[in-house]
């Protein structure tokens, strides 16, 4: 299933001033089995969450530059569901109320116990797997195990944004299944259902892993949405299913592939263009089912396309 290039999710930002506490919380999450990055205050902070990705924050509250009720607000406004665990000292002006109604999900007292620490981090995990699960059940299709059309929207509305920011290419690719309410009605809907349970593991061996977003956007449709790629390997991934399919699926189906590239226009607002994109995606897809389907076609977006 397509995910995070990178396993964030064992991955924690610990922040303090005193290198001796800093040391030894690093040394302690390690021995839990997590990945560690450190940093001196809550400004060193901000500048490695821009970077990188973390399942949880470890900080200390009294530092120099920006102290750790700042780096939580910034955090809870930047990162919302990024976690915080708080570590402060008795003699500190915040208190356990204070931290946690500003977005805390725990705290621990100096001087910490080392088992407290871990039990704390562990809970925070299992939380965190649980919502993992509840959104994976809530986000996918329960026939094909690919992800849903609700799931769809979101991603391509993050997706977009961020290729534009960054500076790379998207493209998306609108499928449909070539006489399948010919085939269902032939063979029945449970024949049906294992050809669309077919296409979806075909999607997933025949896209990038932990790069691509395969779909089942409805009914017989699906849909693929391909960031930091090439003309040329789009095309190949878009090939490459489609050989997939006639090499596995009966032969009275087949696919209908529509491709667009992404494009900004300049006081359009991101709906708008994402709107765009689907058009011109489906109607390649359109042109494909007139062309009598099982072949790719590309918007005119794709400027190497035939």
């Amino acid at each position: 299933m397509p995910g995070q290039p990178l396993d964030f999710r064992s991955h924690i930002l610990i922040v303090d001033d005193d290198p001796l506490i800093l040391n030894l919380l690093e040394a302690s999450v390690e021995a839990f089995g997590y990945r560690c990055t450190t940093a001196s205050d809550g400004q060193e902070a901000v500048e490695l969450l821009k970077l990188d990705e973390f399942a949880m924050v470890i900080t200390d509250m009294t530092m120099p530059r920006l102290d750790g009720m700042a780096l939580l607000k910034h955090i809870k406004e930047h990162y919302p569901r990024l976690d915080v665990i708080v570590v402060t000292g008795y003699t500190e002006t915040f208190c356990y109320t204070e931290v946690i109604k500003a977005g805390a999900s725990d705290f621990i007292s100096k001087p910490f116990n080392i088992d407290e620490l871990e039990a704390k981090i562990s809970r925070v995990a299992r939380e965190q797997r649980l919502i993992r699960k509840l959104e994976h059940l809530s986000m996918c299709d329960v026939l094909t195990d690919l992800y849903n059309r609700r799931c769809f929207d979101i991603k391509l509305r993050e997706e977009v944004p961020r290729a534009h920011r960054q500076g790379y290419p998207v493209f998306l690719a609108l499928i449909d299944v070539d006489g399948f309410k010919a085939y269902n009605d032939k063979y029945g809907h449970q024949a049906g259902d294992v050809v669309l349970q077919a296409i979806g593991h075909g999607l997933i061996r025949c896209t990038r892993e932990s790069v691509d977003w395969s779909f089942r956007y409805g009914g017989d449709e699906f849909a693929v949405i391909i960031p930091y790629a090439s003309i040329e390997q789009v095309m190949r991934i878009a090939e490459r299913i489609l050989q997939y399919h006639r090499d596995h699926h009966p032969p009275e189906t087949g696919l209908s592939i529509g491709l667009a590239q992404f494009v900004r226009h300049p006081g359009r607002s991101w709906d708008g263009d994402i709107e765009d994109l689907i058009n011109r995606a489906d109607k390649a897809l359109y042109q494909s089912k007139k062309e009598h389907g099982n072949r790719v076609v590309c918007d005119p977006s794709i400027p190497t396309a035939d």
